[in-house]
């Protein structure tokens, strides 16, 4: 065959990986949105079945072979020659799980899951702990079997992050903690804003419409998505056209509804903005999950915590919620949805306070996947944590160490990135705003368009082509810089909290 052949071969047999991938996926979203309780034991087998099928076929002869013919890809295009370079490093990771650990991984995870929910819904964090052991151990046994160098938790932190290391994120939260100490401390000592008017109480059926006519009006495209409840927020794709998202509205907290929306939006985004021709393939995949993050922080805060968004939207919310809104004018609510203030909730956290969140989260999992914290104590060392960083009594489970969906998910290594994104958001934003000299008063006119495009341009259709920092050199022009995050956040928070 001629290397367009063995290619186009090679091409058919990821697509039928990526069909049961994402078969197994649609599982996994009925399982967090509508599947009955009752089901979850049938449903763990059904999904580490079509998990294990996945791998099997992926780590198979017939790609192994179709991979030697190729070769360095001569004769191929660009674009070919770049997924047949990422398919190579994928398939020489994954075969080196065997199928039946994959199989006890998936199963492991699906039982831990539902082991959460009771245990968040008991706000007892017992109740998670054994199957929470047997994901950690499993996962001890993944970095093992995957190999690293250093520490045994830079092989999980490179399934989410390619090249991210513990030594390289220490130094990442290093640079952070005590610029962001500071002036958490100079707003502390400054004449605080007010929020209460977000804890009025909002009906959810005039949330859940307000949110959809949000989704709507910041281009969602809802004939290739939809949005539904689940216990955590998350995003989830099954090609580009079959994007979802999720929310939760509490009653007592609009912010809750509506910036858990708007993050899992800017997700939605990035998926719907992937090229549909590379179904399958490595450049029709998010080119990170700091990348991921990168554009669901800047929609929830570059973008929906500024005073132009609000602009536009704010009469609208007026007009939904005309009671609990009454007397607040612009500048009270701007500076409302900005409070800064220590908190248990990583998901409801301010823009500062939220990287104590995350530090907190990754330093625990060192520490498990390290050995050097055992699952039982999680609850003492989440508290411990929670009250030197943040200042704050954790007074149940619930709103401690059960609040996140993640580890249920097996997901360690996973947390960083929230951080991480936050700092290309910042960056990525500000060149937007020199590229689109009108940005901001598009937004105040409620036009989010133009800087969809931007990104779609700029950072959606490489798919994984570029690494993190290969892409924001690309589009920046210089690799991730955390100065443009705290020139950002320090110019916002001193003009709100009249800092000199």
């Amino acid at each position: 065959m001629s290397p367009s052949e063995t290619y186009s071969s090679l091409v058919q047999k990821m697509q039928e990986v990526a069909d049961l991938r994402y078969a197994s996926a649609v599982l996994q979203w009925d399982q967090e949105t509508y599947m009955p309780p009752a089901g979850a034991a049938t449903r763990a087998r059904q999904v580490a079945t079509l998990t294990e099928l996945a791998h099997a076929k992926f780590v198979s002869p017939e790609i192994h072979d179709l991979l030697e013919e190729l070769g360095e890809g001569h004769g191929l295009e660009a674009d070919q020659q770049h997924n047949l370079r990422l398919i190579r490093e994928d398939v020489t990771k994954s075969r080196k799980l065997p199928g039946s650990f994959v199989r006890q991984m998936s199963e492991t995870i699906s039982k831990s899951f539902n082991q959460w929910m009771s245990a968040r819904k008991e706000n007892n964090f017992s109740l998670f702990a054994a199957p929470l052991a047997e994901v950690v151990e499993l996962k001890k046994q993944e970095a093992d079997l995957l190999g690293y160098e250093g520490h045994r938790y830079n092989a999980l932190l490179n399934d989410y992050e390619k090249g991210a290391t513990v030594t390289m994120l220490d130094a990442a939260f290093h640079q952070l903690k005590q610029p962001l100490r500071e002036l958490i401390a100079r707003i502390g000592s400054a004449p605080q804003v007010d929020n209460g008017f977000l804890h009025k109480n909002y009906p959810k059926q005039e949330q859940w419409d307000y949110g959809m006519n949000l989704l709507k009006e910041m281009n969602y495209d809802l004939e290739a998505g939809r949005q539904d409840i689940a216990e955590h927020p998350f995003s989830i794709n099954f090609s580009a056209r079959d994007v979802r998202i999720t929310t939760r509205v509490d009653e007592h907290d609009l912010g809750n509804m509506v910036w858990s929306t708007i993050h899992e939006l800017g997700h939605a985004l990035y998926e719907q903005g992937l090229p549909e021709d590379q179904y399958g393939l490595p450049l029709g995949e998010a080119a990170s999950l700091s990348i991921h993050e990168s554009q669901s922080r800047m929609w929830e805060n570059n973008v929906a915590r500024g005073l132009s968004f609000w602009k536009h939207q704010y009469p609208r919310l007026q007009q939904a919620f005309p009671q609990q809104l009454a007397g607040v004018d612009l500048p009270h609510f701007y500076k409302g949805i900005n409070q800064v203030k220590p908190s248990f909730i990583r998901t409801e956290a301010d823009e500062l306070t939220y990287h104590f969140h995350v530090m907190i989260r990754y330093e625990l999992e060192k520490e498990l996947i390290g050995g050097n914290l055992a699952v039982k104590d999680i609850p003492a060392f989440w508290n411990e944590q929670y009250k030197n960083w943040l200042g704050v009594i954790v007074e149940n489970d619930r709103n401690g160490c059960l609040q996140d969906v993640h580890w249920s998910h097996g997901s360690f290594g996973y947390f960083p990135t929230y951080s991480l994104g936050s700092l290309y958001a910042a960056q990525f934003y500000k060149k937007a705003t020199q590229d689109i000299p009108q940005l901001e008063a598009n937004l105040a006119q409620g036009n989010t368009l133009p800087l969809l495009e931007w990104l779609r341009t700029n950072i959606h259709r490489h798919g994984r082509k570029y690494t993190s920092n290969e892409l924001c050199t690309l589009v920046t022009g210089e690799p991730l810089n955390s100065a443009h995050f705290m020139e950002y956040v320090t110019g916002k928070y001193a003009s709100i909290y009249l800092l000199t």
